[in-house]
């Protein structure tokens, strides 16, 4: 065989040829973690369809959907490589993170996640991804090219989205209910300092804007580095629940050179949040959830996914809020993504599964931002049927104006507004009968009455909760049977919340790699079976004995007490009730008497209590008092509290 012989010349060529055709990409912008991802050069729009769980890659120019790539189960969000070729999306309730190929447009491998991935950041080189594990309490640290985690960062609870600095130097975490920030230094992998929101202090005032700040949905850095915008609420828990003396929306803005909160710039009704309409009257907006910035740094958008507006702030008169867009077509809008040229911005509404373009008229002082053509649907099929849909639109509206009847009064919260995404605040409210710490909804159509004293046993009656802490409704007597149309968005709301998939069980951490219990959870198991009596009250498949709660026809009842129990947990504040016009006022309880929660997912859903009293599942079991309780020797409430840490 001839052989062939190349010169030394041509061979430099080809490897110098090869390596021009691959050349190493490294990120000169921050990046942060976001449902609605634009690229750098403007082309492409990558958005998480959250329920629907596929990937939509739209042509913003021509308003096309390209594809619609199916993933895991909840997407939450998603991250860029550096070189533009890889997407990587956080499926929550499948655990991993996927990996889309951009060329080949479709899942191409799947990394395993520790509980609930949520945000997730590439280092500037695309080598590292880091995500944030919601129910984990952590930050995984992954080699991309292993695909496999090589350290994990324990954080403060519930750490939501990521961003990271222009260097790759420091990553922020948000933590959802806390109002804390963790920061995170890359050159160490850990934390090393926490930047904690204060409270809004009170104000002689109750509707002016006071109280705690969480659901601290996003962290966006401004174009020049130096500050950035965390979208939140604030809630007061000084003064009984009202809708307009509980709930504010709320931006602060942090010093990314102090890591610390500027106080004196954080937006807020009735200052920097205070847009009037003809009347002379404050435009009230709800649930801030995203921000983009113009490029020039000019000016904000902030989506208000509750009362679905456009807020916009110039940042060059004061910062002060200066337009309110009402009301975005779609609904929830909780995406936002502005083209490189500023004139564009693209606003993800997450539960119409819909895109509206508008036209933000440039940086200018006098410039206004305009709705720009009809919306574009995201998907081709929607899982949820047409009445869950309805019902969870419901759920996460502040829109007073968008259905049968208002759901809030005057635009001011949704249910969401306490039982963030779905869940709890981890907040105690002031309410007439005392005290009472926010529940989860996991479950709450299967476990029997409603409410910690179980004064409801029908999900209408939350018609009592809309009139008396969300302004809604006012128009109806609550005693009296409604109108078809407004019955109707109590049984799309039902149907929402009874839906498997809504509400899932919190899959514990608590549990051994291979999903079993520990040995002292199992020693706890045994206890909580055998000589705590626990199941006497937390028994069966729900972890409650309150479903038991029938009347003589087999209906669940208010009028069936024999289920409620006085544990020695009562608050001096707590005051009776003469009950409600939904039961005819025959549903009176003393402060005594408290329904059995479910124990499922219980974990993740401090503090515990009626009153919120208990900051640890081991505090709430030995405050528990009742005739068959044992004298526990050491160490064997901590085995109780483990097992109880695992219910899921």
């Amino acid at each position: 065989m001839k052989k062939l012989f190349f010169p030394l010349s041509f061979i430099l060529l080809l490897i110098l040829t090869a390596c021009s055709e691959d050349p190493e990409v490294i990120r000169e912008q921050t990046s942060t973690s976001t449902n609605t991802l634009l690229d750098e050069s403007g082309e492409v729009l990558y958005i998480a369809n959250i329920d629907v769980n596929t990937v939509s890659i739209v042509d913003p120019s021509t308003k096309e959907v390209m594809d619609e790539i199916p993933v895991g189960k909840e997407p939450r969000q998603l991250a860029l490589s550096p070189d533009g070729k890889t997407l990587y999306v956080s499926t929550m309730y499948s655990n991993q993170i996927d990996v889309i190929d951009l060329k080949k447009k479709k899942v191409t491998d799947s990394i395993p996640t520790a509980n609930e991935p949520f945000g997730l950041v590439t280092s500037p080189d695309g080598t590292t991804l880091y995500v944030a594990n919601y129910r984990s309490s952590s930050v995984s640290v992954i080699d991309l090219q292993e695909e496999k985690t090589t350290k994990t960062i324990q954080v403060d609870e519930r750490p939501r989205t990521l961003t990271m600095t222009k260097d790759g130097q420091k990553i922020y975490v948000p933590h959802y209910l806390s109002g804390k920030i963790s920061v995170i230094e890359t050159n160490e992998d850990a934390v090393t300092s926490i930047i904690k929101l204060v409270d809004s202090p009170d104000q002689n005032d109750p509707k002016v804007s006071q109280g705690i700040p969480n659901k601290l949905e996003q962290f966006v850095i401004a174009p020049d580095g130096k500050t950035a915008w965390v979208p939140h609420l604030v809630t007061n828990v000084d003064t009984p629940i009202n809708f307009e003396e509980t709930v504010f929306p709320a931006i602060s803005v942090i010093d990314l050179e102090e890591d610390k909160e500027l106080v004196d710039q954080r937006k807020e009704l009735f200052d920097e949040i205070n847009v009037l309409d003809v009347d002379n009257e404050t435009l009230i907006v709800s649930n801030p959830y995203d921000v983009a910035f113009d490029p020039e740094g000019k000016k904000a958008y902030v989506v208000m996914a509750g009362s679905e507006d456009l807020v916009v702030f110039d940042l060059t008169r004061g910062g002060n809020a200066t337009q309110v867009l009402r009301r975005i077509p779609g609904d929830n809008p909780r995406g936002i993504a502005i083209s490189p040229d500023g004139s564009e911005l693209y606003v993800h509404n997450a539960m119409s599964h819909d895109l509206t373009t508008i036209n933000t008229g440039g940086d200018s002082a006098y410039a206004r931002a305009k709705l720009s053509g009809d919306n574009l649907a995201l998907i081709k099929e929607d899982p949820l049927s047409p009445l869950e849909r309805e019902g969870k639109q419901i759920f996460y509206s502040g829109n007073s104006d968008d259905y049968a009847t208002d759901i809030t009064g005057n635009n001011w919260m949704s249910c969401a507004s306490c039982h963030a995404d779905g869940d709890i605040n981890g907040l105690t409210l002031t309410t007439p009968k005392g005290p009472r710490n926010v529940p989860s909804n996991v479950k709450a159509t299967e476990t029997g009455l409603f409410l910690w004293d179980g004064s409801r046993d029908d999900f209408t009656d939350y018609i009592l909760t809309i009139q008396g802490e969300m302004g809604g409704m006012l128009d109806y007597d609550a005693g009296e049977e409604l109108p078809d149309d407004v019955q109707h968005m109590f049984d799309a709301l039902f149907a929402y919340l009874d839906q498997p998939e809504s509400f899932p069980v919190p899959e514990s951490p608590y549990r051994a790699d291979d999903g079993s219990l520990t040995d002292q959870a199992e020693l706890g198991k045994e206890l909580f079976e055998g000589a705590g009596n626990c199941l006497s009250c937390h028994g069966g498949s729900q972890f409650t004995n309150s479903a038991n709660a029938l009347d003589a026809n087999g209906k669940l009842s208010t009028d069936n007490t024999d289920f409620l129990y006085d544990i020695g947990t009562a608050n001096e504040t707590d005051q009776p009730s003469d009950g409600d016009a939904r039961a005819h006022f025959q549903n009176p309880r003393t402060p005594s008497q408290f329904d059995v929660p479910t124990l499922l997912g219980v974990f993740a859903t401090a503090p515990y209590l009626h009153d919120g009293s208990a900051e640890t599942i081991d505090d709430a079991i030995e405050r528990h008092e009742y005739e068959a309780k044992p004298q526990f020797e050491e160490g064997e409430v901590a085995a109780i509290a483990e097992y109880v840490r695992s219910i899921d």
